[in-house]
């Protein structure tokens, strides 16, 4: 019998061919395209990492079910772990992987909401309200901030998101450094799921979100999840810094 071409690449010892567009895309399809993967990566979408003995309980099967499916997430780059201590977590691998992921699960559940995700909110206004997309704001106050950064002058909106050089200046006055941020943009866009809006995401919107949680401008709802409680310190600080009133997030 005559060998094909796809029998010499697959003989033993022969060199493997590198996989074309079409079969990493397939990869990456195959590694979403189940139920228990799929619920590992929506509870990753909180933002914070897990272990794999975390997400057994969330998703309701077995650690060693749970540790065979987080073999194949982390062989298609969805996810990566990190050492600390004795323990090993689980995140997703980073803010472009978080927002496929969270923009899939938004187009496959319109009305997506806590139930959905991680049970630790039970009731969908809070995060409507004020919430984490992956590292920075989102709902009604990530859209507040977004809008008042435009009226600002700091960001425009109109196309591509972009720091202007006031927002620069903005951030720098605040002590927010924007430097060292790898190939992640400065500023980006990311389709609001409650909202339907775009909102300020990038490297820049990360750290804002670190620097406002650092302070306890902001902090996590008793039951913990992605909802934000904005502080009285914050509002004060959110309204000194872009004009902005509790009510534009209420």
């Amino acid at each position: 019998m005559a060998t094909t071409p796809r029998d010499q690449h697959s003989a033993p010892g022969s060199p493997v061919a590198p996989a074309t567009p079409a079969a990493r895309l397939a990869g990456l399809a195959a590694a979403l395209a189940d139920e228990t993967r799929a619920a590992i990566c929506m509870a990753l979408l909180e933002g914070r990492a897990w272990t794999a003995g975390e997400l057994a309980r969330v998703t309701d099967v077995a650690p060693s079910t749970v540790s065979g499916h987080l073999n194949k997430l982390l062989a298609a780059g969805v996810c990566v772990t990190e050492r600390q201590g004795r323990h090993s977590y689980v995140r997703i691998a980073d803010a472009a992987t978080a927002r496929l992921v969270d923009e899939l699960a938004s187009h496959a559940i319109p009305d997506r909401d806590a139930p959905h995700t991680v049970p630790v909110v039970s009731a969908p206004d809070p995060l409507a309200r004020a919430r984490t997309c992956y590292d920075h704001f989102a709902g009604r106050f990530g859209m507040a901030v977004t809008d008042a950064m435009e009226r600002g002058g700091l960001l425009r909106t109109e196309a591509l998101f972009e720091l202007t050089e006031e927002g620069r200046d903005w951030f720098a006055r605040l002590g927010v450094d924007l430097g060292g941020r790898g190939r992640r943009p400065l500023a980006s866009s990311c389709l609001d799921w409650t909202e339907r809006r775009r909102h300020f995401g990038g490297a820049a919107a990360a750290r804002l979100c670190a620097h406002a949680f650092a302070l306890e401008w902001v902090v996590r709802p008793p039951g913990g999840g992605r909802g934000v409680v904005v502080t009285d310190a914050g509002e004060r600080a959110f309204g000194t810094l872009l004009g902005l009133e509790p009510s534009a997030w209420a």
